[in-house]
């Protein structure tokens, strides 16, 4: 069993994947307080997906988020910042410490587990071709051009931009980010590109636009 350690958590209404960039406005006290903490310490902090919570509620979180590290930070007015992150290594969540202005994890690293390396090169090539055509929709519909060329080659990562590009609520992909086995989420991905590019193949072209990689 892998060991546990304590984690600065951010929660938010959106999913970060291993690898994945994901820019952030800080303006709250406590955020600021925690990714100073952050910052001078070069530690990575947390992104988990935020179920509910509010004022005089405990917040309920997602059991598992992604780790964020800190590329790039552009300070503003008021202690104000922005920042680039990306997203490093899957966990879970084993308990919540409150000592801090900010939520503090007890987490353990989560990484997917994956098949041998022909394993996960052949679900590759089934998955890449369901990729490509779902980009080319997208690139019909919004007039938005795509490098198909900058796709990556390794299995793992390629696997993650795709969860991270399909278009699909968050409570998705979360079910994606939950997933423990590579070839689990290699078939989850297949089915879900299989029906989005069925849907947008429907599309006519004045619902052009309503598409975005964002």
């Amino acid at each position: 069993m892998a060991d546990s350690f304590e984690l600065p958590l951010f929660p938010l209404n959106t999913v970060l994947f291993p690898g994945m960039y994901l820019p952030l406005h800080i303006f709250e006290e406590r955020y600021k307080e925690m990714i100073g903490l952050c910052l001078r310490e070069q530690r990575p902090f947390g992104v988990v997906m935020l179920r509910e919570g509010g004022v005089g509620r405990e917040p309920q979180l997602e059991p598992v988020g992604c780790t964020a590290r800190i590329l790039q930070m552009q300070p503003l007015e008021g202690g104000r910042m922005n920042i680039m992150t990306i997203g490093e290594e899957r966990f879970r969540i084993l308990s919540l410490r409150h000592h801090r202005a900010y939520l503090v994890g007890i987490v353990q690293s989560a990484p997917l587990r994956q098949p041998q390396e022909a394993t996960m090169r052949a679900a590759a090539n089934r998955l890449y071709p369901q990729l490509v055509d779902y980009l080319k929709n997208l690139a019909r519909l919004g007039k938005v051009e795509f490098d198909l060329a900058q796709l990556p080659d390794d299995p793992l990562t390629l696997l993650y931009l795709s969860a991270a590009i399909i278009q699909l609520p968050m409570e998705v992909k979360q079910s994606f980010l939950l997933i423990d086995e590579a070839t689990a989420l290699f078939n989850a991905l297949q089915q879900g590109f299989q029906e989005e590019n069925r849907l947008l193949r429907l599309l006519p072209a004045e619902e052009q636009g309503l598409f975005s990689l964002n």
